[in-house]
């Protein structure tokens, strides 16, 4: 990464707020965006058209990952030709991405796509190892965390608006399934940079949480 380009990255769980957060700083600095979940995700719909399985087809898996046709234009995310912003955001995709983001070889396949994201005037990281990892010499790094219970009512609420139904209990379950997962991996698992600021994000409301990082930003000399 060129020390002269400045990133900020946000790391945490799912359901913690990255994303919103994410934009909210990016139409703040004008910076470019890099959603390194839909990566993951994106790979996770190509194994799921291909019927392949994280644990017996690992190699295919990661002949997909080097040649990942995805693509971000328009503030959509395109595999191939088709839009897939919607299709990947669901629990089915978002459990087989956490299964194949812990195989090394896929994570190192995507590594470099991810640090071509960095470029001026700057670059918003969101994920779970963009501070470890992606860019350990980030100029802020963010780590979002919640309470799973806290994560999965507000997947509930998404759902409803979605006209989608759930199970709470469930939802809980997978959540703490995953985190876990991620958590114990051992590529690049899910845990703040010693140098990251930790926000928990449970009881506080998007703009509190923005307010924080903002000010953080703001002592780096960012904004």
């Amino acid at each position: 990464m060129n020390s002269t380009i400045p990133v900020i990255t946000i790391d945490g769980p799912s359901g913690v707020g990255k994303g919103t957060l994410a934009q909210k700083l990016c139409e703040l600095t004008g910076f470019h965006l890099l959603d390194s979940g839909a990566i993951y995700r994106a790979l996770a719909y190509g194994v799921q058209q291909a019927v392949l399985s994280p644990e017996q087809d690992k190699t295919a898996i990661v002949e997909l990952a080097e040649q990942l046709p995805v693509r971000f234009e328009q503030g959509k995310i395109w595999y191939q030709d088709q839009d897939i912003s919607q299709a990947i955001r669901n629990e089915t995709i978002a459990g087989i991405a956490s299964q194949v983001a812990a195989i090394p070889e896929v994570r190192q396949a995507l590594l470099n796509r991810q640090k071509a994201f960095a470029q001026l005037p700057g670059l918003v990281a969101d994920g779970r190892d963009m501070g470890t990892v992606v860019f350990p010499n980030a100029h802020v790094k963010l780590f979002l965390t919640a309470s799973a219970e806290v994560r999965a009512k507000r997947r509930l609420e998404q759902l409803a608006q979605q006209g989608e139904q759930a199970d709470f209990d469930q939802l809980v379950a997978e959540i703490q399934a995953r985190d876990e997962r991620d958590q114990n991996r051992k590529t690049a698992p899910l845990k703040p940079a010693k140098d990251a600021v930790i926000i928990d994000t449970s009881h506080l409301s998007i703009d509190e949480v923005v307010n924080q990082a903002v000010n953080l930003v703001k002592e780096k000399g960012i904004l």
